[in-house]
């Protein structure tokens, strides 16, 4: 953390649809209207300087919606890569897709490919969107690759810790999420980064994802700030390592 922020921030970006259904207008503009708002929370992240933000866009369980939804939900994701490809570039961002991509179509595996391929040198926010993913297919193939290298015989089952399963996870190469954000009212993790967010901080709201705009983003970094994270310590341990985080000055985070 730097001045009290997280590092690393995970969101499921939950009612797109219920914001829809609220204004009468199909699902897939809910959709397109939370994909606008990822363009305003990125912002947010590159001025604060937060390293990588996380997003759910779409997970495992979603292929278990409407065929019409999930067609509509992968040309929007094409869409949105070829669009916004250039801007995250031009900002420094560099993009990263976590998932199981070969059960996307090939056009949408290009698109993701090319996206990363473009912004792969850049240094300045880590966008990961997270797609087609989930927590527990993420920790069985890790095991998997730990499995084959002892098959192998270049690996003994009692060598194995949980630094070594960690390192063939998704995001081993991050660090784990400081803060994790659910909007649109549930208050669940719904399989998403469950071996990373052991001791992340849990945030939930009830504003649906395309109202989730700057103002919201900065009350769930401020709820952050005044949290004590001990990991498995005591309070006063965590006093004495260091100082506890102060309330961010308002011109970092807004006073409305």
């Amino acid at each position: 953390m730097h001045n009290g922020l997280p590092r690393h921030v995970a969101i499921i970006m939950d009612g797109n649809g219920r914001w829809a259904h609220r204004r009468q207008l199909p699902r897939i503009a809910g959709h397109r209207a939370g994909v606008e708002n990822v363009r305003a929370i990125v912002a947010r992240c590159a001025e604060l300087g937060i390293e990588y933000l996380t997003l759910f866009a779409f997970s495992s369980e979603n292929w278990r919606r409407p065929p019409t939804e999930v067609r509509l939900l992968m040309d929007l994701f094409v869409h949105a890569l070829d669009q916004e490809v250039q801007r995250l570039h031009e900002n420094g961002v560099r993009l990263q897709v976590i998932g199981e991509r070969k059960a996307f179509p090939v056009k949408l595996q290009r698109a993701i490919a090319r996206a990363e391929a473009v912004t792969a040198e850049n240094t300045g926010l880590t966008l990961v969107i997270a797609a087609n993913y989930g927590g527990r297919w993420d920790i069985t193939e890790a095991a998997r690759r730990l499995a084959e290298q002892v098959r192998q015989g270049t690996l003994d089952p009692a060598d194995i810790t949980p630094e070594m399963l960690e390192e063939q996870l998704c995001l081993n190469d991050a660090p784990e999420p400081d803060l994790f954000i659910r909007s649109g009212g549930e208050q669940r993790i719904s399989n998403y980064l469950l071996w990373q967010l052991a001791y992340t901080e849990l945030h939930f709201t009830d504003c649906l994802w395309p109202d989730f705009d700057r103002h919201q983003f900065d009350l769930a970094l401020k709820s952050f700030t005044r949290r004590q994270r001990r990991f498995g310590m005591t309070g006063e341990q965590i006093e004495h390592i260091e100082q506890p985080a102060a309330d961010l000055p308002a011109e970092h985070l807004g006073t409305t």
